[in-house]
């Protein structure tokens, strides 16, 4: 079933909205990554490699670095793409890595560059959990200030200096990239909000814009169809036409079917081409025909203009049609056609001149599908079909 045009335009903008709320968080994606990186190569590796002689187990220090580096570079670049991550047992080994590092410092070397984890080790938690809780992040980084106090206190660096400057190293190293992560995520929610507000602002500009436009387009077919109806009146008020020709009468119910049609195509219904089809066919019955009306499937949105293009041929024929009539509708989600068979009487040799031309040439309809009419008869029956193409 097809979705009301308020579902589709919502849809429309939160879609928009999502994509500018992925936009955002792209940008604060790669900031993470490039800080991540630049501060583990730049300021971790030169230390670790300069003070090697002086840590308690470089090898471990050194492979830890190397190991972060790994799960840094896949955690990154699949941070980049999209793709998901295992946030956790990333997280799990990250930790194990920041408690061995740890251990391998020496006492020296417990709060300079050499030991890297300090600086870097963060950033690398931000870039496992982006995406998710900040709850997450904040238990990440107890652990993290967890080992690093049973470190400080298992070398016994336990004077009040020390302490201080534990808490200070973890305060420093932790504040800004809890901001990154909670700057990021608001920022994309931000972003997401004001795109929404943006698209549903400019979605009721377009509203507006196109409801004009349809009352323009309206009162143009309205004066069209007045000014067929004024002339024939004027022929019958003139003496000019006899109100008992089977051809002033067929342009009255024509007159009238158009008229009728004007009115329902904008009206407010679930079906308005199968509104605007009962519409004429009720007309048609008024003035004593009788018409069975069959419908297959429900038909997609259509443009006024193309539902015009489905309707007007058969309209037309009907209006002339005498005895009986069938008028049949076939809908699916790429196609419609609409057929009607009335028996092919004394005014075979007056087709319509509302139709669309007839042996299945393809009617413009200004994007959107193509419609086709054709028009067959056999002396016995009259076959007259629209069909639209997506």
């Amino acid at each position: 079933m097809p979705l009301p045009r308020t579902t589709r335009e919502s849809r429309t903008g939160a879609d928009a909205a999502a994509a500018v709320a992925r936009a955002s968080d792209r940008g604060a994606r790669i900031v993470v990554v490039v800080i991540a990186l630049a501060w583990h190569t730049a300021i971790g590796l030169p230390a670790v490699l300069s003070a090697r002689a002086d840590l308690a187990a470089p090898a471990a220090v050194l492979g830890g670095w190397l190991l972060v580096a790994g799960l840094g570079g896949i955690a990154g670049t699949r941070l980049l793409r999209g793709a998901p991550l295992p946030a956790w047992p990333l997280a799990a080994m990250l930790l194990a890595v920041d408690a061995v590092v740890f251990a391998a410092a020496d006492e020296r070397q417990l709060f300079t560059a050499a030991n890297w984890v300090w600086g870097t080790i963060a950033w690398f938690f931000v870039l496992v959990l982006w995406g998710r809780r900040l709850v997450g992040l904040l238990l990440l980084l107890t652990a993290h200030s967890t080992i690093a106090l049973v470190a400080v206190l298992g070398y016994g660096a336990t004077a009040p200096a020390d302490l201080a400057r534990c808490a200070m190293y973890v305060y420093g190293t932790s504040s800004l990239p809890v901001a990154v992560f909670a700057g990021g995520a608001a920022i994309a929610a931000l972003a997401r909000q004001r795109a929404a507000t943006a698209a549903a602002a400019y979605a009721l500009v377009a509203e507006r814009e196109a409801a004009e436009l349809a009352r323009r387009e309206r009162r143009e077919r309205l004066a069209l169809a007045g000014a067929a109806a004024r002339k024939v009146l004027a022929e019958l008020a003139d003496g000019r036409a006899d109100p008992a020709d089977a051809d002033v009468q067929r342009q009255c119910v024509l007159a009238a079917a158009r008229l009728r049609r004007l009115i329902a195509e904008s009206d407010d219904v679930p079906d308005p081409l199968l509104h605007e089809l009962r519409a004429a066919a009720d007309l048609a019955e008024r003035n004593g025909l009788p018409i069975d009306l069959v419908t297959i499937g429900t038909p997609p949105p259509l443009p006024v203009e193309i539902r015009r293009r489905l309707a007007d041929p058969p309209t037309a024929t009907l209006a002339g049609a005498r005895d009986w009539a069938r008028l049949t509708v076939v809908a699916g989600p790429d196609e419609v056609a609409v057929s009607l068979v009335t028996p092919d009487g004394e005014h075979a040799d007056h087709p319509s001149d509302d139709r669309s031309p007839g042996g299945g040439v393809p009617a413009p309809d200004g994007g959107g599908g193509r419609v086709e009419h054709l028009d067959e008869r056999d002396g016995e029956i009259r076959w007259t079909q629209t069909r639209w193409r997506r």
